[in-house]
């Protein structure tokens, strides 16, 4: 990279590690599912449950169904893992995938069953995962709250530089400090926001 190159990859390079970090987590699950369904272990299965369980419920809750019945629904697509865990096959869906759509279908099966009024349901796959655009969006709001928490004289150089394309000495003559120091301003935001990211869940 030329020395007065703009810095924007380097925050694309960020993203780009938390969007590997992303894959990386399904790519997990995926395994530990396909594990459930060798194993029937319930140490293996409590994993999965803690972890699926409050987000297929507030799922279920956004589809539009009373609280409590979205409990006990999600635990039914919960159980529906333990008991179908051998129909997963992670080359056709990511254990997201699969598992949001049982908690859909469960939903549709409730609501024939008690007659209730017609939920507008999403037609495409109801895992937020396969959504890009949604997960571009997401990733681009959560580099600017992590920007945002940069010292401001380091996120005033990183958004310059990212957001504004700004080359090093630009930045240096419109802010009135000297080269060196628009770069280590930018190595040491890099570097936190790295750590940030890093350190995300």
């Amino acid at each position: 990279m030329q020395e007065d190159e703009p810095t924007g990859g380097d925050v694309n390079a960020v993203i780009q590690i938390a969007e590997e970090k992303k894959k990386q987590q399904r790519d997990s699950w995926s395994a530990r599912l396909t594990s459930l369904a060798e194993t029937r272990d319930k140490a293996e299965f409590a994993a999965i449950y803690g972890y699926f369980a409050p987000r297929v419920k507030s799922y279920i809750v956004r589809l539009g169904m009373p609280l409590a019945t979205a409990e006990e629904v999600a635990q039914e697509a919960m159980l529906s893992v333990w008991r179908k865990a051998h129909l997963f096959n992670s080359t056709k869906a990511s254990a997201s995938t699969w598992i949001f759509t049982l908690a859909r279908n469960l939903c549709i099966d409730r609501m024939r069953r008690e007659k209730a009024v017609e939920y507008e349901l999403p037609e495409e796959e109801p895992d937020p995962d396969q959504r890009d655009m949604a997960e571009h969006s997401v990733l681009e709001e959560r580099m600017q709250v992590a920007i945002a928490s940069l010292p401001e004289s380091q996120a005033q150089v990183l958004h310059l530089s990212y957001y504004e394309g700004k080359s090093h000495s630009e930045i240096a003559d419109q802010l009135g400090i000297p080269l060196g120091s628009v770069k280590s301003r930018l190595r040491l935001a890099f570097s936190k926001l790295k750590a940030h990211w890093g350190e995300e869940e």
